[in-house]
């Protein structure tokens, strides 16, 4: 979990006319919130937020918000909740932050990586179907993974991977259904077209004795 500032400014006002002006102005709006905390509206610098996210490649952000409010400041740790995109070119259009204390767990959800290759796809021609990307995890905001790994070697073709199969990591605990699929290996289209050829022609050679008999 990487640790950075940034400097956000409460707004009074909202509505879509006055988010289009904090845009146009290279700012976006946003919101912070939390159980234990009022929601403020905010807007953001959209080129600093934009560098930061940039610059985690991909590790979990927390966050140091630096609010100023009217002349007074105060400062605020919080997560990314949620980020609404514009439909057509992925633009960040307003950003939830979620407020958090360092001595209390939070709930999020991370991703799933698979690691290794499976023996089922390397040997046995199978896919490996991924059935969900993320899981949900319980942890302190420090503790956050930027993934929850899976080593998938040792899956053969038919093989599946349920959430109890998972190792935490530590400190991290899992919320999902133990029983909850992830990912399994299956056989790839071609080597089920392949089969069922082979059935089909099966089928047709006993059909064939059938008739012989008759005769």
């Amino acid at each position: 979990m990487k640790n950075v500032a940034i400097d956000i400014q409460a707004r009074t006002k909202a509505g879509k006319g006055v988010a289009r002006k904090l845009r146009h102005a290279g700012q976006t709006p946003g919101v912070l919130y939390g159980p234990k905390a009022e929601t403020i509206a905010l807007s953001v610098n959209t080129h600093e937020f934009n560098r930061l996210l940039n610059s985690a490649g991909g590790e979990p952000l927390l966050f140091t918000l630096n609010l100023k409010n009217n002349g007074d400041s105060s400062s605020h740790t919080a997560l990314i909740k949620n980020l609404q995109l514009h439909p057509v070119d992925d633009k960040i259009r307003h950003i939830d932050f979620y407020e958090v204390l360092m001595d209390e767990e939070v709930q999020v959800e991370v991703p799933i990586t698979a690691v290794g290759k499976a023996k089922g796809v390397e040997t046995d021609m199978g896919v490996l179907e991924i059935i969900l990307r993320t899981v949900k995890i319980s942890c302190l905001p420090l503790a956050i993974p930027r993934d929850v790994q899976i080593n998938v070697s040792d899956l053969g073709l038919g093989d599946t991977v349920h959430v109890s199969d998972i190792v935490a990591p530590e400190g991290v605990r899992l919320l999902d259904d133990p029983e909850t699929t992830l990912m399994t290996i299956v056989a790839s289209k071609a080597e089920e077209e392949e089969k069922e050829e082979e059935e089909g022609e099966e089928e047709t050679e006993i059909e064939v004795e059938k008739e012989g008999e008759a005769d």
